[in-house]
């Protein structure tokens, strides 16, 4: 798979294709002979600040810096909104290779007995106490702040500091460390002069201009300067290298991944040999017996085939969560195979989450098929009933929980809190689009019929030993699947919560799939040994053995919290795990989706079908 989408790249690159968004801008020097399409201005926007130390980012405006009120914001899609970006442009203005020396955008002074002055500083206090960083961005690239650390080494952060603060037992904290002479006791400093440096790089026999590669800036409190330089060993197209090849433990995380990646198709191996060993006991011991008498002695599951589909309780529920499943199962599945081909990189702002909506939307009618279909084979007559839960029980939760968190980013005047008109127009391709989907495929799913019948007199099902009771068998069947998760799980949070950019998303994809054969395998597994000690209540259980990976999900988010993050403040804290719920009911959806319940229901009809095979 990996090599198909590698050729599919270098086969795109080689025709001159280039990725919607991801074109690149060609530079000329001012007052040239101009090549075609070629700039002179470099543009400088600011974006969001945000910090590990609180979830509530706040826009650039917000703290008072230098702004640029003429000129209109960039557009930003879908994406870029529900994640709280706003992009904005700045004062901020280069000619290409033109140096500019200790430039003077604009000054601010503070009266400390003015109440509206008084706020504005202390909120910029605030700032700096929290560690906000500021994310510019030229050319689509961000603006990198690198700094030694240790061995030597040069870390590159997307983003830099506002300022910083020593403590009044004279500890300098966050970016205060960098610069001795940051030493007076309980100091603000304010960054308030940066040096630019742009790279960029010439397309000689191309005759196409410059193209930019870096953008470095050095925050200071003393001097200010601007330059261009030069880098002919950085291509356009890896220009985001220096910036991921930076970022902490790269190295470990790739041989965390790659371990994880052979533990977990180890792990899935070993399910299906056992699995299969099982099978072939079985068919063995059916094909030893000699007379009429020794098939009369039924023994283990086949003694309930004739109760195996007998409608589960709540089945109205479980055909509900199974198509919603559905529906955010697909969903994942393009998501990821467009990341993986380039589509969804960080360098396009807001597509991960614009795809993953746009999905969800246009896929309502698998969702009301699946659980119409199921629904019907239940037994089930409350049609109507079925396709409005579809519809509206899990997004509508999804929805309500967002919304509450949205109230506390507007009560809070965060930048993630979603505009009023961005509002309405989710709720607009909720009900305009995707119910109606969903009823349409409702409406096919009720077309079908369940062609197996179940015993008129149910079985009593035998004392169960702890092993094969449905809690003990629901705890152990999440363990695997979590197994194979738990390490991009760690990035991904990474992504999230401490701002860093994620991009592995080959790795994610090929752990999807073993996600998916993982919780398939253990399912079924799990599933077979419980008919074998002949309880056929198999439906709810198929679903809760794997969606209880997202019971583990949750306590690793709580640990992740108290271990890893630096959040302070209530909001912040009602934040994170407000959303966190959202993740969690999204994953438990996905892993307990027909990945687990429908394999379970194929292996059973093919047993059944094997033993009437043996029977005759």
């Amino acid at each position: 798979m990996l090599q198909w989408l590698l050729g599919a790249a270098l086969l795109a690159r080689a025709a001159g294709f280039y990725l919607p968004g991801l074109a690149p801008v060609s530079f000329c020097e001012p007052g040239k002979d101009q090549v075609p399409d070629c700039k002179s201005t470099i543009e400088l926007f600011v974006n969001r600040l945000d910090s590990v130390e609180s979830v509530l980012p706040y826009e650039y405006t917000a703290f008072d810096f230098c702004s640029e009120k003429k000129m209109k914001r960039p557009s930003e899609n879908l994406g870029q909104v529900l994640f709280g970006e706003r992009i904005e442009p700045s004062p901020y203005k280069f000619e290409f290779k033109k140096p500019a020396m200790c430039q003077k955008v604009c000054t601010q002074t503070y009266d400390t007995n003015s109440p509206p002055d008084k706020a504005k500083l202390d909120f910029l206090k605030k700032g700096m106490l929290l560690n906000y960083q500021h994310h510019w961005i030229v050319d689509n690239m961000p603006v990198t702040w690198c700094y030694d650390v240790e061995d030597g080494q040069k870390f590159c952060n997307p983003g830099f500091p506002i300022g910083c603060y020593v403590t009044e037992a004279g500890r300098p904290k966050d970016a205060c460390v960098v610069n001795s002479n940051f030493n007076e006791k309980d100091a603000f400093y304010i960054f308030n002069h940066v040096d630019i440096t742009i790279h960029y790089h010439i397309v000689e026999h191309e005759q196409l201009g410059a193209r930019l590669v870096a953008a470095k800036i050095e925050p200071k409190s003393v001097t200010a300067n601007c330059k261009t330089g030069e880098d002919k060993n950085i291509r356009w197209a890896s220009r985001w290298d220096y910036i991921l090849e930076s970022m902490p433990h790269t190295n470990i995380q790739w041989f965390s991944i790659m371990n994880s990646l052979v533990i977990v198709l180890f792990l899935s191996g070993m399910v299906a040999m056992i699995m299969l060993r099982t099978l072939h006991k079985d068919i063995a011991r059916y094909n030893q017996m000699d007379s009429v008498e020794d098939a009369q002695e039924e023994f283990g599951w086949k003694l309930v085939h004739g109760d195996v589909f007998r409608p589960p309780r709540k089945g109205m529920l479980l055909s509900v969560f199974l198509g919603s499943g559905t529906q955010i199962f697909i969903m994942t599945f393009v998501t990821l195979f467009f990341a993986c081909l380039g589509f969804l990189s960080p360098a396009n702002r807001g597509a991960l989450m614009t795809c993953a909506v746009v999905l969800w939307v246009l896929l309502g009618t698998p969702a009301g098929y699946v659980a119409a279909r199921l629904y019907k084979s239940f037994g089930g007559e409350k049609w109507k009933t079925n396709v409005l839960l579809t519809a509206f029980l899990c997004p509508g939760v999804v929805f309500a929980d967002f919304f509450v968190m949205n109230l506390i980013l507007w009560g809070e005047g965060s930048s993630a809190a979603i505009p009023f008109g961005t509002l309405v127009a989710i709720l607009a391709l909720w009900f305009c689009i995707s119910v109606p989907l969903t009823f349409i495929g409702a409406y096919f799913g009720f077309k079908k019929t369940h062609p197996v019948r179940t015993n008129q007199i149910p079985r009593q099902v035998p004392e169960q030993s702890f092993y094969t009771k449905p809690f003990p068998g629901i705890i152990m069947g999440g363990i695997l699947p979590f197994g194979c998760i738990f390490i991009q799980l760690f990035f991904i949070l990474n992504s999230i919560w401490s701002h860093q950019m994620y991009y592995m998303f080959g790795f994610l994809f090929l752990v999807f799939i073993i996600l998916v054969i993982t919780c398939s395998e253990a399912t079924i597994l799990l599933c077979y040994f419980h008919l074998c000690a002949e309880d056929y209540h198999w439906q709810w259980r198929s679903f809760l053995t794997s969606g209880f990976t997202a019971v583990y999900f949750l306590v690793y988010a709580v640990h992740y919290f108290f271990s890893k993050l630096q959040i302070t403040g209530l909001a912040s804290t009602i934040l994170y795990f407000g959303y966190t719920m959202i993740m969690a009911l999204i994953f438990f959806l996905f892993t307990g989706w027909k990945i687990s319940l429908w394999n379970s229901f194929l292996f059973i009809m093919t047993y059944l079908l094997l033993m009437a095979f043996l029977d005759h």
